[in-house]
């Protein structure tokens, strides 16, 4: 049995990303982060940032600004790497030792307008959270709130702070939804250059021309082709 490696300093530390130290992510720390320890802290803090701030990856911003955790507390909205930010920010706000993770997925929950841009069903670093709890690494995934899952006959993703919360392969009705097809690993900061370059290599019409979904609506999107 691997015994896990616990957290350094690096794992409570605030960053240019993972701005922990912001007023507003201070602020939705003390609001969110209620409990009798770290495990039931940290679990209200995943449901506040899963369900308190929409899914929306027509609105991905690469610059260091618009990847900021504080970003998704100013708009209102996030995507898996910005909400997985956030998550890990709050997470250090409150004393909750927190890092950052990634996976190649192949993501099943897309719209018609997503598949045309991005040329393919492949997402690069999908982001998540690992939270140290009771002496061990958890895996904590909070970009779909409730109210997406619903509509697209999801199984949302639970978090009880003590296992991983990671994407089911399938939804509802047995239909493929998620698969993780590689791992990068964790880390105490964003690697927002790395991200940055495979953006560029697999969706390079989509970087290069600057984001056209942003001119869109993914709710409405969503909206056609569930209703």
């Amino acid at each position: 049995m691997v015994t896990p490696t616990a957290p350094a300093a690096a794992a409570l530390a605030c960053t240019a990303l993972i701005d922990s130290d912001h007023p507003h992510v201070q602020g939705f720390a003390r609001q969110h982060a209620l409990g009798a320890g770290d495990r039931e802290r940290a679990v209200a803090l995943y449901y506040a940032v899963r369900d308190g701030f929409r899914y929306d990856p027509y609105r991905i911003d690469l610059s260091v600004a618009g990847m900021r955790a504080s970003h998704v507390l100013e708009i209102g909205v996030g995507w898996c790497v910005t909400k997985a930010a956030l998550l890990a920010a709050a997470a250090r706000a409150a004393g909750i030792p927190a890092r950052v993770g990634y996976a190649d997925v192949r993501n099943h929950l897309s719209t018609e307008r997503m598949r045309q841009t991005m040329k393919t069903d492949l997402f690069v670093w999908h982001g998540y959270t690992e939270l140290w709890l009771d002496d061990a690494w958890v895996k904590a995934t909070p970009a779909f709130n409730i109210e997406l899952c619903d509509r697209f006959g999801l199984l949302p993703l639970e978090f009880d702070g003590r296992v991983d919360s990671l994407y089911h392969p399938f939804d509802k009705a047995g239909q493929r939804h998620m698969e993780y097809v590689y791992e990068h690993g964790s880390f105490d900061d964003m690697p927002l250059q790395r991200i940055v370059d495979d953006f560029d290599r697999y969706y390079p019409g989509m970087v290069a021309i600057g984001n056209p979904l942003k001119s869109a609506s993914f709710e409405a999107d969503v909206g056609r082709e569930t209703g």
